[in-house]
């Protein structure tokens, strides 16, 4: 017959596995922070020569705008380079930026821009959801607030709209109401309302029990399908196992390897072979303002605009039909017969705004109330836009010279998207203040992570935000 093990006996089991993970997260917090600390040198270098160039290339270009009608622009998000850019594009029209982001991320390396003025941190929304909207509402008060534009994380996007009808009495909220997010951010939600419009998309099913996959009749689909689920999982959202899989049992074991349940649905999808792409878009009154478009891939940290006339069709019908207001980014699947399918909506601000950098319309395309005619599209001489720390990590995985001939030539024709010659400083404390204080922080809890994504600025973790 069994027996139970005492107290002290099962510790002493479990404790060699408990120090080699304690050690095995030690290593990685501390072994990154050695590389970054390595190549800070160049980093401040860079930074350096920037700050001292900048005030003499002023005197050859023209000043800065100033707005007609300046307004006070609060902007969260404040961690990510989707955030930093639309502060920039507010400020180099004239206008004035407070910066907003959770507790969490107070050191964020952005608040030290040129194109920030104040900058505040709030509680999550998620854990204390009514001290996060009173908070805000403070900020917006205290600053005089014109008009509020969320830059959200996935989850995020929700609490934001909850926010909006306590916000509204005293500023614009440039941001959807709670039942359309809701629906945007449901995929299943998303591709039934875009079905009704008569837009492509993707046969889906919504899964709320591994056993309706087990029990699907996958003998009568001409294509395979893909699980995703439809909470925002940081880490599953990557997994793209096409199903069925070779075996019966394959398949089972990979269905109820997922958490899926009906307070985590999951939506099954059609796999539709393809090229797939990216794109963000501002609307105001179902009028297509702002509009960009790039080739995607599972891990987004290079964007190059791409015309294609038939996706910005899709989504000018679909803003126009709901007469909507607010950022919206959808991903697409184009097949070999031509065909755009809506794969996924996003409610909110797409990391591809970079690829907007230079150009001088962007604050025009969220603020003015008269239409604009045309959407407004990265610049012909945009160039496209990446993260330097990212691109250096990639040299890693180079094993030929054809390689490295396309790494240098993709290298040579972008340029960094949080890097600015007269803006110099985000640059430097990003990469040397905000991440290394994140793993410091993860090393101090012996807390691992899967990556560091320096576009959005922050470390990816299980379970995480």
């Amino acid at each position: 017959m069994a027996q139970s093990l005492p107290l002290s006996s099962t510790r002493q089991l479990r404790s060699p596995i408990s120090l080699v993970a304690h050690l095995k997260v030690l290593f990685q917090n501390l072994g990154t922070l050695i590389i970054l600390l390595l190549v800070m040198p160049i980093n401040v270098a860079v930074v350096l020569v920037s700050l001292l160039w900048s005030p003499l290339s002023r005197l050859f270009r023209s000043q800065q705008a100033v707005a007609a009608h300046p307004k006070n622009i609060l902007i969260s998000g404040g961690k990510m380079t989707k955030t930093l850019q639309l502060a920039r594009s507010f400020h180099a029209a004239g206008h004035r930026v407070v910066l907003v982001e959770t507790h969490k991320y107070w050191l964020s390396g952005h608040r030290f821009s040129r194109a920030v003025s104040r900058f505040y941190t709030t509680p999550t929304p998620q854990y204390e959801p009514q001290a996060y909207i009173q908070a805000l509402l403070d900020i917006v008060k205290k600053e005089k607030i014109d008009v509020y534009v969320p830059v959200t994380s996935p989850v995020g996007s929700y609490y934001d709209s909850l926010a909006k009808p306590a916000l509204s009495p005293y500023c614009e909220v440039f941001h959807f109401d709670a039942d359309i997010t809701q629906m945007l951010d449901d995929k299943f939600a998303f591709s039934e309302k875009a079905r009704a419009l008569l837009l492509s998309v993707p046969k889906s099913f919504k899964i709320t029990n591994p056993e309706q996959v087990l029990n699907f009749d996958f003998s009568q689909e001409t294509r395979k399908y893909i699980l995703k689920s439809i909470p925002y999982d940081s880490v599953h959202r990557l997994n793209l196992t096409k199903l069925p899989c070779d075996t019966p049992e394959e398949t089972a074991a990979f269905v109820k390897s997922l958490p899926i349940s009906p307070e985590k649905p999951w939506i099954m999808q059609e796999f539709i072979p393809g090229k797939e792409f990216c794109t963000h878009s501002t609307v105001r009154n179902g009028e297509l303002r702002l509009h960009c478009c790039c080739e995607s891939s599972a891990f987004q940290v290079n964007y190059e605009n791409v015309e294609n006339p038939k996706i910005q069709e899709w989504v000018t019908h679909f803003v126009k039909e709901l007469k909507l207001s607010g950022q919206i980014s959808f991903d697409f699947i184009q097949a070999e017969d031509g065909t755009v399918y809506a794969i996924e909506c996003n409610p909110r601000t797409h990391s591809a705004i970079t690829m907007f950098y230079n150009h001088p319309q962007v604050a025009d395309a969220y603020l003015r109330q008269e239409p604009l005619g045309k959407p407004q599209e990265p610049l012909p001489n945009s160039k496209p836009t990446y993260w330097t720390y990212h691109e250096v990590w990639r040299l890693t995985g180079i094993r030929s010279f054809a390689q490295l001939q396309s790494w240098i030539r993709n290298f040579l024709r972008g340029t960094d998207a949080i890097y600015k010659l007269d803006d110099p400083l985000p640059f430097l404390m990003v990469h040397h203040w905000q991440i290394p204080l994140l793993l410091l922080n993860n090393m101090r809890q012996f807390k691992g992570w899967i990556r560091i994504d320096f576009n959005i600025g922050k470390l990816v973790e299980m379970g995480g935000d």
